[in-house]
């Protein structure tokens, strides 16, 4: 019993280290990365091209996947960077739906 308190614990603690917040990009995120996209494993798939992530200290490449198609009538905006004139840097838009 003391043994799953001491984990649950060292999980709380590595969550809560995990919340603090990143700091932002210093600068534009590299040019997007070419890739193949592979044929849609179902007819209920679109393709989320890759992008790249700032991690707190660098920018690193997600590649593209395959997620599942969202409401009919929504139309997919894939996730993008954009600058952020009141913030004064770029910022992550996420993928959304339309």
């Amino acid at each position: 019993m003391r043994r799953l308190a001491a984990i649950s614990v060292v999980v709380l603690a590595i969550g809560m280290g995990s919340a603090v917040a990143q700091p932002p990009p210093p600068a534009a995120p590299p040019p997007l990365r070419y890739e193949t996209v592979p044929p849609p494993p179902g007819a209920r798939f679109i393709w989320e091209p890759g992008h790249w992530h700032w991690n707190g200290v660098r920018y690193v490449w997600f590649r593209g996947r395959y997620v599942a198609r969202g409401p009919h009538y929504g139309r997919y905006i894939p996730g993008h960077w954009r600058w952020a004139p009141r913030l004064g840097r770029y910022e992550w838009v996420h993928a959304h739906w339309q």
